[in-house]
């Protein structure tokens, strides 16, 4: 650019230079602005991507998976869609839930899903209690549930009506939770069901194939006008159970999920959550979920300096940490991983039996600390938000266990070898009638699902899982007897072996074991133990 310009005087001259001087410095700020307000795309965090240090310190956490599901007090952990059908097929789980809800709420096409919602006051949810309660117990985490595959939002949802605070309990459920998780000090998370509503609520959209009321449309059928003078005048049902399959336009499916993307990115901004967990094997509807996981990402960057939050799914995904859903890894991974389990069917239900004590929760939480990954259990509650005597009796013992022996479990890091015993080195062990529980078996059909129950044999008494923690190593004897018993991995001559053991200690009352340390492995003697008995934990020093 040439300028060709005559000046009367000098002072003139100065001062024409000096505010060309200023605007071309105002233009490099507005580049430099402008660049700076470009924000990372998904693939860019994804690629600088590394789990965080308190994710991978904390091991353990608390889910709440709690809604309006939670009501009805038989009938599964999908009632809401197995209310709509006669016949659940080889969902088993969900048999009860409509002959339960005829006797209980009357035909599903007079009393639907949608008034199930409204009968959700969730009158006694204290969430600074249960918080302290998780806390107390050992929960260095909490997570809750913001939907489920109902599409009805626990949040203050501003693009979805059915949300909990205009309907049900009128409470910012997700909001109660997250304040109260921030004064305790502990790290937030919220979890994501909702990418299947659609084809999940198409029972809603049937009647009875048999009966007295065979082909009465249930009430998924119903409009916005025929709620006139009921209690959800002014709601949209297709706003809760989606449009009817006939309707479902490529156009319609588009705008629900530009919805879903709208009701994230609110539930990610406003709640600021530490992790987010989206029930799936791949991105909620592909490029919308990872935008969510981006703004996730982004909001973390902008707060910490770096990427400290933590994006969950089911498969192992570049950017993410990977879940397993009701088991567990069945090798030792290189990257951190969490395991998911629950009590009975996610939601609550008196018809169902535990599926966890706190033998198993403890097995469950070893098992994963011990192959890099953490634990997170779902505390099922009661409709009124309080928790069910018999699981806050497993979790205080969780916790009794943890204030003794948690230095084992907490902040540590796995070894070059996860553990000894049958289980481990594939023999075979007693099975249960109807259940693969043999763990060979198991690991046949992958990792979800194959988790320890109340119904599973308990571990051999030489079966052992180690931690780490800087010079510290810790063997935690998973089901203790009193007597002799033989670790192989400590064999002197063997590559795994760690190295002379000089002394052995049980941390819950400082004894002093005593041990022989061969080419066999290692020979250790345990005291007697009086009855059953939880995991022990032996603190190692090796030369």
């Amino acid at each position: 650019m040439i300028f060709n310009v005559s000046f009367k005087n000098n002072l003139q001259k100065t001062v024409i230079y000096k505010l060309f001087f200023v605007g071309f410095l105002l233009f490099l700020n507005s580049l430099s602005a402008n660049a700076q307000d470009k924000e990372p795309t998904w693939d860019e965090l994804a690629n600088q991507y590394e789990c965080p240090e308190w994710f991978r310190d904390a091991k353990f956490g608390i889910w709440f998976h709690w809604g309006p599901q939670s009501v009805p007090e038989q009938g599964g952990g999908w009632y809401a869609r197995h209310m709509y059908m006669q016949d659940v097929g080889r969902q088993k789980f969900g048999k009860m839930a409509y002959p339960y809800h005829l006797q209980t709420y009357g035909h599903p096409s007079e009393f639907g899903f949608k008034d199930v919602i409204n009968e959700w006051k969730a009158e006694n949810f204290d969430a600074q209690a249960l918080i302290d309660f998780s806390k107390e117990n050992g929960a260095k985490y909490i997570m809750a549930l913001a939907n489920h595959h109902d599409h009805y939002d626990l949040f203050d949802s501003s693009y979805h009506p059915w949300n909990s605070v205009n309907v049900g309990p009128k409470k910012d459920i997700i909001g109660e939770f997250e304040a109260a998780t921030r004064k305790a000090g502990l790290k937030f998370g919220v979890t994501s069901h909702d990418d299947r509503f659609l084809n999940w609520w198409t029972p809603a959209f049937g009647a009875d194939k048999t009966g007295e009321k065979a082909g009465m449309p249930y009430d998924g059928h119903l409009t916005k006008a025929d709620g006139k003078g009921l209690w959800w005048e002014g709601l949209d049902p297709k706003d809760l159970y989606g449009p009817a399959p006939e309707d479902r336009t490529p156009e319609i499916i588009e705008d629900i999920k530009k919805n879903w993307l709208k009701r994230h990115i609110e539930l990610v901004d406003k709640y600021k959550p530490d992790v987010l967990y989206n029930d799936g094997f791949n991105f909620t509807y592909g490029e919308y979920g990872k935008e969510v996981a981006r703004e996730l990402y982004t909001n973390s960057l902008k707060e910490n300096g770096s990427i400290d939050a933590v994006m969950l799914l089911k498969r192992k995904a570049k950017g993410t940490v990977n879940e397993v859903e009701s088991g567990g890894s069945n090798t030792l991974r290189a990257y951190p991983w969490q395991s998911e389990i629950t009590f009975t069917d996610w939601f609550y239900k008196k018809d169902r039996h535990l599926t966890h004590n706190a033998r198993t929760i403890l097995e469950m939480l070893i098992e994963a600390v011990s192959k890099n990954g953490n634990l997170l259990l779902s505390m099922e509650l009661n409709h009124d938000g309080t928790i069910p005597h018999e699981i806050k009796k497993s979790v205080k013992i969780v916790g009794d266990w943890l204030k003794v022996n948690g230095e084992a479990i907490y902040d540590t890091r796995p070894w070059t070898v996860y553990g000894d015993g049958k289980s481990v080195r594939g023999e075979a062990t007693e099975t249960v009638e109807g259940e693969l529980r043999n763990a060979t078996d198991s690991q046949k059909h992958g990792e979800h699902f194959n988790q320890r129950t109340t119904a599973t044999p308990a571990f051999s008494h030489d079966e052992v899982r180690y931690t780490t923690k800087g010079d510290d190593f810790y063997i935690i004897v998973m089901n203790p007897k009193g007597g002799e018993f033989l670790i192989p991995s400590f064999a002197k001559k063997k590559e795994s072996n760690p190295g002379v053991l000089k002394e052995l200690t049980q941390i819950y009352d400082g004894r002093t074991l005593s041990f022989k340390q061969t080419n066999k492995g290692l020979l250790i003697n345990m005291p007697a133990v009086n009855g059953d008995s939880y995991p022990v934990v032996l603190k190692a020093n090796f030369k």
